[in-house]
């Protein structure tokens, strides 16, 4: 019988019917399509027609499958076997709200993972726009309604240079639960939540407060369960925001070196000019050779008037500094206009109202520790470049 006669039987059957055979079913049958040329099932004796393809039925109530068999224990076994496969991988049973782990289902360390502990995935939060030395991350609680139980999160973070081996210095690591909630950490990072659409019961947020510029850090994540298993880890990186330059200071210091260099230049004011340039930041020395080769480079640029009166030494001391900014900088240090502004934006900071005990940190469920937020306001220093200044 083609399957479309099949079908359609169905759904006069159904029709004439008083009760409802199929529970939850609605049957609409239309041809669309035809059978491959190489299924041999399709073609009918005798026709060269092919039969019309199947097509998929059109849901309109979505109801479990298991509501649509009559049969009490049938129903109930198929019900524990699709709980079993969506919540345990198969390989246990759903109690409650957990999952009681079959005999083979225990990993190397002798530990049941017939439950999966999903990977977090850390990201920027979007309301805080990253600055200088702020950053702010955040991710969702992976804990399923069904399953394991997430203890805690641990979150490392690192500064990565050349001088240091990514593989091997795996950075500070932080306790979510008992270093962040608790306040026992450093003050420089917090844990809390951010403003946004998300619910706050599945968000967690921590904010970076004294993160150094222009640097390059790497922050991984990763999921504890109550049983001491450890999830993939999530990981990103990312480049702070170049450190702030006062252009109105280095435009002043930058007359001030061109009125030091200008004419006989005495020991005192050697120094004087070596001093000044020396106290300043890299960056502010690179914005302060920009200004001084805006206005006075007809008179010799920054690097030969300084070799000219401090000598190769105090000159090459002073230059060597400008190697630390990086090319990204570099550039927008030379734009034409750098103006700064203060930006605050509401965090909310969180601490836990409860200690957990020390030594049963497995055994404690991260969602159910009471926790108490406080906004607060949160300033950051930001510098604007342009080619033009701005209003």
């Amino acid at each position: 019988m083609p399957f479309i006669t099949y079908l359609s039987g169905l759904l006069t059957a159904q029709m004439l019917s008083d009760d409802q055979l199929i529970s939850g079913v609605e049957i609409h049958c239309e041809e669309k399509g035809r059978c491959p040329s190489t299924c041999h099932l399709c073609r009918r004796p005798g026709k060269e027609q092919l039969s019309p393809a199947p097509v998929l039925l059109e849901i309109n109530r979505v109801v479990p499958l298991y509501t649509l068999i009559p049969d009490n224990d049938t129903k109930e076994a198929f019900r524990g076997a699709l709980m079993s496969s969506y919540w345990c991988s198969g390989k246990g049973d759903v109690i409650e709200d957990w999952c009681r782990c079959d005999l083979n289902a225990f990993d190397e360390n002798g530990l049941p993972n017939c439950s999966p502990l999903p990977q977090p995935v850390l990201r920027l939060s979007p309301s805080v726009e990253p600055s200088s030395t702020v950053v702010s991350l955040e991710w969702l609680d992976v804990q399923p309604a069904i399953g394991t139980k997430v203890s805690d999160y641990i979150l490392q973070h690192k500064k990565v240079d050349e001088y240091t081996d990514t593989d091997l210095y795996t950075g500070e690591s932080l306790s979510f639960a008992d270093d962040l909630l608790s306040g026992l950490g450093t003050s420089c990072v917090a844990a809390g939540r951010s403003h946004g659409e998300v619910p706050e019961t599945s968000l967690y947020s921590v904010i970076f407060k004294c993160l150094e510029p222009d640097g390059l850090y790497k922050f991984t994540l990763y999921a504890v369960d109550t049983r001491g298993r450890h999830s993939e880890l999530s990981t990103i990186t990312l480049r702070t925001a170049c450190p702030l330059v006062d252009d109105s200071k280095a435009e002043e210091i930058a007359d001030k070196i061109y009125n030091l260099y200008n004419g006989y230049t005495s020991g005192k004011e050697q120094q004087t000019a070596y001093n000044t340039l020396m106290e300043v930041s890299a960056s502010m020395l690179f914005r302060v050779q920009h200004h001084y080769n805006s206005h006075y480079e007809k008179f010799g640029d920054f690097v030969w008037r300084s070799e000219d009166e401090l000598g190769p030494r105090k000159a090459h001391l002073i230059l060597r500094r400008l190697e630390k900014v990086s090319s990204h900088c570099s550039t927008l240090l030379r734009s034409a206009y750098i103006q700064s502004r203060t930006d605050t934006m509401p965090y909310l900071f969180c601490r836990s109202e409860e200690v957990r005990p020390a030594g049963m940190v497995w055994y404690n469920i991260l969602k159910d520790t009471k926790v108490t937020c406080e906004e607060k306001m949160v300033s950051m220093l930001r510098n604007t470049y342009g080619e033009s200044k701005g209003r």
